[in-house]
């Protein structure tokens, strides 16, 4: 975007049409000496952009979507418009091969969640919730602990904002789920950080709490990611079903996670 209104100043011209919402829409804005107009302020341009880095205006100057922790919880952009975010660097969502709203879009049509009442375990971005009030979800219940990343979802316009059927709480799932009720969701959506970073996600335990409040026949998918196990030394998907067929699930491998019904 910067680029496009530099280029536009250097011919002289007086508006420029860019997107200021990370190619959400177009926007046609006046240009002045410093920058550009926007809402009746004057905003000047920043002096120096970096690489795969979202800016928001704080009030003096753009500065980084970011929380500098610790951890460093960073809002990042991407090649497909919707940015994905890093804690300490750790990309925490898909981009490579494809955009992250799109792979959301195709999870969450795994688990069918039209009419239902849905579990967003680890909310992030909000990516998972979006897809599924776009498919017509009765409600959504959706956690995340970290209160940085709740802060990124307020400067990211692919984040959806809570209200209406999506319910967002600021929690921690491993916690909270003990008071969910039995058999009280059509169906999960589980996308927890790494195994090394949040164990407690991922134990019998746990499963076993999804399998409660999840109704008969409903569906779960699991993000795993797919580490390398000649590196890491383990096989965390594989490990993910057999925890989850002990718990009361049927599983199949999908993509880069796993798939369960609810027995």
């Amino acid at each position: 975007m910067v680029e496009a209104l530099r280029a536009a100043m250097a011919r002289g011209e007086s508006a420029a049409t860019v997107s200021l919402d990370l190619g959400r829409s177009q926007t046609s804005v006046p240009l002045t000496a410093e920058g550009f107009l926007w809402q009746g302020v004057s905003l000047p341009l920043p002096a120096r952009v970096k690489e795969r880095t979202v800016y928001y205006f704080d009030g003096a100057e753009f500065a980084p979507v970011a929380r500098f922790g610790p951890p460093l919880v960073k809002l990042v952009a991407t090649k497909w418009d919707a940015p994905t975010f890093e804690i300490d660097g750790i990309k925490m969502l898909p981009t490579a091969k494809v955009s992250p709203w799109e792979d959301a879009i195709r999870k969450v049509a795994l688990v069918a969640p039209g009419g239902r009442e849905v579990l967003d375990t680890c909310g992030g971005l909000g990516y998972f919730a979006a897809a599924c009030l776009a498919a017509g979800a009765r409600r959504i219940v959706s956690f995340e602990k970290n209160p940085d990343v709740l802060w990124l979802r307020t400067h990211n316009p692919w984040s959806p904002v809570a209200g209406g059927a999506l319910e967002l709480r600021q929690g921690d799932v491993a916690e909270a789920i003990a008071a969910l009720p039995t058999a009280g969701f059509g169906a999960l959506l589980h996308d927890p950080p790494r195994f090394g970073i949040a164990g407690e996600l991922y134990s019998q335990a746990f499963y076993g709490e999804l399998a409660r409040v999840l109704e008969r026949r409903g569906r779960l998918f699991h993000y795993t990611g797919t580490p390398n196990k000649l590196t890491s030394g383990r096989d965390v998907p594989n490990e993910v079903a057999k925890r989850l067929k002990v718990a009361g699930f049927t599983t199949e491998m999908n993509g880069d996670g796993v798939l369960a019904v609810r027995r």
